[in-house]
């Protein structure tokens, strides 16, 4: 188990997992606001992280949001480097038909962590090589 280094702004609820084998964080709003039809906001939770190198945090949207509101997180999942220190803020749209009000710490992302896939570097070549599906992209495989 990697632990986690935190700090957060007085008043806001720690991240905190609704079962222990959950695989995000809920992280809380920092500040009152209505998110309108079609709005997109950046909003602040209060929260700061010390990753530890080699890992990195995901924020992903809330199930129970975006099925009901169609509340969704824009660059969903927002990557956090373990070397940034500052406030974590989400990036919020409302794809609804409905102002949503959010008050001072509702869950509003889940913060999740993973440590890195692989230690990657580019090589700039010429060609690359063929395989079966070569080019096709975007709804090449069918349905």
């Amino acid at each position: 188990m990697v632990q986690i280094r935190f700090s957060k702004d007085p008043g806001i609820d720690t991240p905190k997992k609704a079962h222990p084998t959950d695989a995000g964080f809920d992280l809380p709003s920092a500040e009152d606001f209505v998110l309108d039809p079609g709005e997109r906001r950046i909003v602040d939770t209060g929260i700061r992280l010390e990753t530890p190198v080699g890992y990195f945090a995901m924020i992903t949207p809330r199930s129970g949001w975006a099925a009901k509101y169609g509340i969704t997180i824009v660059n969903a999942p927002g990557v956090i480097d373990s070397h940034y220190r500052g406030n974590i803020k989400i990036i919020m749209l409302n794809t609804g038909g409905l102002s949503v009000k959010f008050v001072k710490n509702d869950r509003i992302a889940q913060l999740i962590f993973m440590g890195h896939l692989a230690d990657a570097t580019l090589d700039d070549v010429e060609t690359l090589d063929d395989t079966n599906r070569g080019t096709g992209g975007l709804g090449s495989t069918g349905r």
